[in-house]
């Protein structure tokens, strides 16, 4: 039996299943459950770093002026990739790097080429990100060029979700402030319901992943104009 529970702990610590009252479930059976942010880091990281990269050399080769950054394990490698060259634009003004993130927000912090703004709120330990209603209002009242989300889960019907109402509720403000909206998903979030909808596939205009969509999924992508980009 104690090799058992070993051997459970393990999984769990590798964000695989989750323990529950009588044995245990795959992450993927539940929608309101979420791995901690040092879990997550640790899985799909060829992929996440394929995404983060194909991202980066997304913004490096545009000259939008103001970027949101969203909380998440992919747009963690986008920061670092960020923050280890000069990001400035080709006319050599800084960019706006706006992130509610502070895991993200400290490795700008002093990248060069970019000014950085930290939305405030209530801080989620599991994320570290700002959440509520605070975050959400900073968001409401401006306008970039581009905002970089990250999912927890991304199907044809039910749309983009997360686990967590405060949360959604300030990636809904995300959404909706930026003027182009980009999705990075690895494709073992395609099909998933997590417990909160917070956008639609036609409030999204493109989708950075490692695979392409099929069946509904990829129907619906296209049936809302969603530009699929593989990395």
């Amino acid at each position: 039996m104690e090799t058992v529970r070993r051997d459970l702990a393990a999984l769990e610590a590798e964000g695989k299943l989750r323990r529950v009252h009588g044995g245990a479930v795959t992450v993927e059976q539940s929608t309101s459950v979420e791995s901690s942010i040092a879990l997550r880091q640790n899985m799909n990281t060829p992929e996440k770093q394929r995404i983060a990269l194909a991202a980066y050399e997304l913004l490096r080769d545009s000259d939008v002026g103001a970027v949101v950054l969203d909380a998440g394990t992919t747009i963690e490698i986008l920061a670092d990739r960020i923050a280890a060259d000069n990001f400035s634009l080709k006319s050599g003004a800084d960019r706006l790097v706006i992130t509610h993130a502070l895991h993200i927000a400290v490795k700008l912090a002093e990248a060069d080429g970019i000014v950085l703004d930290l939305v405030g709120g209530q801080v989620r330990k599991m994320t570290w990100a700002a959440i509520g209603a605070r975050s959400a209002e900073h968001y409401a009242s401006i306008r970039p060029d581009i905002a970089f989300i990250g999912v927890n889960g991304l199907d044809a019907e039910f749309g983009l979700s997360t686990p967590g109402l405060n949360e959604a509720i300030v990636k809904t403000a995300i959404v909706k402030s930026a003027r182009r909206v980009v999705l990075l998903c690895d494709s073992a979030k395609f099909g998933r319901e997590s417990l909160v909808r917070f956008a639609g596939l036609e409030d999204v205009d493109a989708i950075i992943t490692d695979k392409a969509p099929e069946g509904d999924l990829a129907a619906a992508l296209e049936e809302s104009n969603v530009e699929v980009l593989i990395a």
